[in-house]
């Protein structure tokens, strides 16, 4: 639905008419995109920043966003090919992953000596697969069959995957079983734990993973995404915390400088600060009806609201991205406005 622009002289001078104007709203190119947050996280509402060349489609937006050094965009979507690539300028570059297309959930960039590689968490395959940055597959880990928590491969669908500080490989089976998986540099099996529960340091779906080294020591952070929390666990696998609160099915997690970026799949991005306080929640989806829904077709989608946050993320410079979780596939840059 489009929403007219009706000029100046008509608009109440009343604050119905000033919320009018500032209320998230259908994209409309006569009018300014929102801006959003407060303090340190404000920023604007990027409008189009994706750029797609005719008849190319994002797909089912059920994945992650990562950057390489360079800043290009990597993201996932269930389309025909595992990862799209986007430059700086959000130009479509290409796509990765022939072969691998159609359930590349989770995602990374990590270094290895001195070179860039991809790790992704294929949901479809159930396996790890570690590639190229132009899409060469170097390495697969295939189930943990040596763990003995699975009769078969079906039984473990990964959707995440954190490379640790020496290397380890993270690997949460948040479709499956409820289990985190350690493996090292070279694929081998190292150990399990978590399990489904509600208890400190089991989960429900822990759906994605990220690195924490704002300590003295780093942590692994599990989005355990159906208990509503976040669970942080150290280097071993030993239960550190547990963060609770107000938090709605975590899907993602990115530690930088002080604070903890979170998509909420239920309508909205959560950030925070180095107490683990809730510091900011962005884009708030009002209608309860439509948070964490795939199915809402794009002419219901309103600039300054989140649907489904699938994966939330900052580049280098602190610039948000969102991945809704939405059938028609939608992707939004929000620019920050204040520096740090």
């Amino acid at each position: 639905m489009k929403f007219a622009l009706l000029p100046a002289a008509f608009l109440p001078l009343t604050l119905a008419g000033v919320f009018a104007w500032f209320a998230p709203r259908a994209e409309d190119p006569q009018r300014p995109a929102p801006r959003v947050g407060t303090g340190a996280h404000t920023y604007d509402w990027q409008r189009g920043w994706f750029k797609l060349p005719a008849g190319v489609e994002l797909g089912n937006t059920h994945g992650n966003i990562a950057f390489d050094a360079a800043g290009r965009v990597y993201v996932n979507s269930d389309n025909d090919s595992a990862v799209m690539l986007f430059g700086p300028d959000g130009n479509f570059v290409g796509s990765l992953g022939k072969e691998l297309g159609g359930g590349a959930h989770g995602m990374c960039v990590a270094k290895e000596g001195g070179t860039e590689v991809l790790w992704l968490a294929h949901a479809r395959r159930h396996e790890v697969i570690k590639c190229t940055l132009d899409g060469e597959v170097k390495l697969t880990i295939p189930w943990p069959e040596a763990s003995k928590r699975y009769a078969n491969a079906d039984e473990y669908v990964p959707t995440a995957v954190a490379i640790g500080p020496a290397g380890q490989v993270f690997v949460a089976d948040g479709y499956g079983r409820s289990w985190v998986h350690e493996f090292d540099a070279r694929g081998a099996y190292v150990k399990t734990f978590g399990g489904p529960g509600k208890q400190p340091g089991q989960f429900v779906c822990p759906h994605g993973l990220g690195v924490d080294e704002r300590g003295k020591e780093p942590l692994l952070v599990v989005c355990d995404r159906e208990n509503n929390r976040l669970q942080r666990f150290d280097m071993q696998g030993r239960l550190f915390d547990v963060i609770g609160g107000d938090l709605r099915r975590p899907c993602t997690v990115q530690q930088r400088g002080d604070d903890l970026l979170v998509a909420d799949l239920a309508g909205r991005v959560t950030i925070l600060g180095k107490d683990n306080q809730v510091i900011a929640h962005l884009c708030d989806q009002p209608d309860p009806n439509k948070r964490a829904q795939n199915g809402i077709p794009r002419e219901q989608w309103m600039e300054g609201e989140f649907i489904s946050p699938h994966c939330a993320r900052w580049d280098a410079k602190g610039n948000l991205y969102v991945m809704d979780w939405l059938q028609q596939g939608r992707l939004t840059r929000l620019e920050r406005v204040a520096s740090r």
